[in-house]
């Protein structure tokens, strides 16, 4: 099953006050593993930001209004998410607009399965913050190039937020072993292990003499 992390930025928060899009990110999981094949594109919301949206993504009406449409990347960001299960923070917010943008040129509603994170944080911390630095924090995730917000920044923290969120550590090599085979529990599928080295008997030797000889030195 392959899923895309995904998010936006805007130039401000309600649709209704005629907010557009300004960048779209997505990062596609499989197997929880991302894969190299990443969407993202900066947009010209034919509008200004709002003085808050600002503050918050940093993108000046003059850079947005060097870049392309949303129309112009419609049909690309749409075959990358197709048939995906979409992981969002939030999704009423990213999916608005979206949906939206799409409501505006015509085109149907995004129909993708979809987990909101936000959803699954609250219900596994009733009571606490679950914006995506407190997730991040809580699962000692490091976000510090998160000096702004950024689409692709975000999916990226996203989906490590999302791998502990449904209790699944981050994917590693898995590998077989056959003096493990004994070992309590699944020995086919160990995530780290260090293989033992024994010395040889000269090593040994020249290992004691070492000691022997800056045990010397240390002591006189």
């Amino acid at each position: 099953m392959k899923e895309v992390v995904l998010d936006t930025e805007t130039t401000g928060i309600s649709i209704k006050d005629g907010h557009r899009i300004v960048e779209i990110g997505c990062i596609e999981l499989e197997n929880l593993i991302p894969t190299k094949n990443k969407f993202h594109c900066y947009l010209n919301p034919k509008r200004k930001v709002s003085e808050k949206a600002f503050e918050i993504h940093g993108y000046s009406d003059d850079f947005l209004s060097q870049q392309k449409e949303f129309k112009e990347i419609v049909d690309d960001f749409i075959k990358f998410i197709e048939g995906k299960k979409l992981i969002i923070h939030n999704a009423e917010f990213d999916l608005g607009h979206l949906n939206n943008e799409l409501f505006l040129l015509g085109k149907n509603k995004i129909k993708n399965e979809i987990v909101d994170t936000l959803i699954l944080a609250r219900d596994k911390f009733p009571g606490s913050s679950v914006n995506l630095d407190s997730l991040c924090k809580r699962f000692r995730i490091d976000n510090s190039r998160r000096k702004q917000h950024t689409a692709l920044i975000d999916c990226d923290l996203l989906a490590k937020v999302y791998i502990n969120l449904i209790d699944q550590k981050e994917p590693s090599l898995n590998f077989r072993d056959e003096n493990f085979e004994n070992i309590k529990g699944n020995s086919k599928n160990i995530p780290y292990f260090q293989k033992i080295l024994k010395p040889t008997e000269l090593e040994k030797k020249n290992h004691d003499q070492y000691l022997k000889d800056h045990l010397k030195k240390n002591f006189y």
